[in-house]
């Protein structure tokens, strides 16, 4: 796929997310919006380079257009990190300047990196010599007691020199010292206007907002101000119909929305081809428990999936039965409309 084409899908894109956006989820994802960019959860150049964990790049033809993040601080092995993702076909390399787990900054790489903008510099300089596909970079505004308005701009500078095209901003610092991973994503306060002036300072770098958009609505509002793209998190995977149905048509004025329902039953084939191979139905249907947030039957759907998908001998049948509950919902509730007009 080519760079324009990878560009134009950043419009909007489904953040790096450990232990959620893995094969199965970016599939499911994939068949809500053709367009979409996806990404990996993040990937450590260590376990590529010195662990042989290739199978760790595995993804399904379909997925694209697809991002592996890398995770790492040496620029010789992330540039054999990004050789290997470039070489298992990913569509673009992204490089994590954002995550404020212990392991991670004990590892020296993740927001930690805010603090060394050469070395990253020296990093992505490694990484696209080694590819040909783009190599972006995800940071943070800055970390700990950093003036954010100073050290972003001089961040993304250090960046555009190393001929870093497009750039991911998580519009909070992250404070290593004194919260949990799962504090830095809520607590630290959102700082739209800074990301959005980074915008007007580098009106050549492609510029994604990350952090706190819960819905379609903000992420086309932020397009609308000004930003390049938009990445969403966690509402892409607890809420993915709200975010991902209506994407290729309101985001990218192609295609016709999708609905949960179709989803589902296109899912039906892979979950049978994964059950083939002796995976398992709740690795797969873990994703899936979302896709009627909001919607009549949500609750019965993510029950059925929840307390059955672990049990013995299960298969696509415990998910048909689980829509047909939904469907069953739905139309008393259309009913229960109907009535009270």
């Amino acid at each position: 796929m080519g760079k324009s084409m990878v560009t134009r899908a950043a419009r909007l894109s489904v953040a790096p997310m450990m232990d959620w956006t893995d094969r199965h989820c970016r599939y499911l994802h994939r068949l809500m919006s053709a367009h979409t960019l996806l990404y990996t959860e993040m990937v450590t150049a260590p376990a590529l380079v010195r662990g042989g964990a290739l199978h760790l790049l595995a993804h399904s033809a379909a997925e694209h257009p697809v991002a592996l993040q890398l995770g790492g601080s040496d620029p010789a092995e992330l540039a054999e990190a990004a050789r290997l993702g470039a070489q298992a076909g990913y569509d673009e390399i992204n490089l994590n300047v954002g995550c404020p787990s212990d392991r991670v900054q004990s590892g020296a790489f993740g927001a930690v990196l805010m603090k060394d903008a050469a070395l990253v510099a020296r990093c992505v300089t490694a990484m696209r010599r080694a590819v040909d596909v783009d190599v972006t970079v995800k940071c943070r505004i800055g970390v700990d007691d950093q003036d954010p308005n100073a050290v972003l701009p001089e961040f993304l500078s250090r960046m555009v020199g190393a001929g870093v095209e497009r750039m991911t901003v998580h519009a909070r610092m992250a404070w290593l010292d004194g919260l949990s991973p799962k504090e830095n994503r809520d607590i630290p306060p959102l700082d739209y206007p800074l990301v959005h002036q980074m915008k007007e300072l580098f009106p050549n770098l492609h510029l994604s907002l990350n952090g706190g958009v819960a819905t379609l609505d903000a992420a086309i509002a932020a397009l609308d101000a000004g930003m390049d793209g938009v990445m969403i998190g966690r509402a892409a995977y607890h809420q993915p119909s709200d975010i991902l149905c209506q994407a290729d048509r309101r985001v990218y004025g192609a295609g016709a929305d999708t609905s949960p329902e179709e989803v589902v039953l296109a899912m039906l084939p892979y979950i049978e081809a994964h059950l083939a191979t002796g995976g398992k139905l709740a690795s797969v249907t873990r994703h899936m428990l979302g896709l009627f947030a909001g919607r009549p039957g949500a609750r019965i759907w993510r029950r059925v999936l929840s307390e059955g998908a672990h049990k013995d001998g299960v298969g696509p049948s415990l998910v048909r039965d689980a829509l047909e509950q939904v469907q069953v919902q739905a139309q008393s509730a259309l009913a229960a409309q109907a009535r009270a007009v």
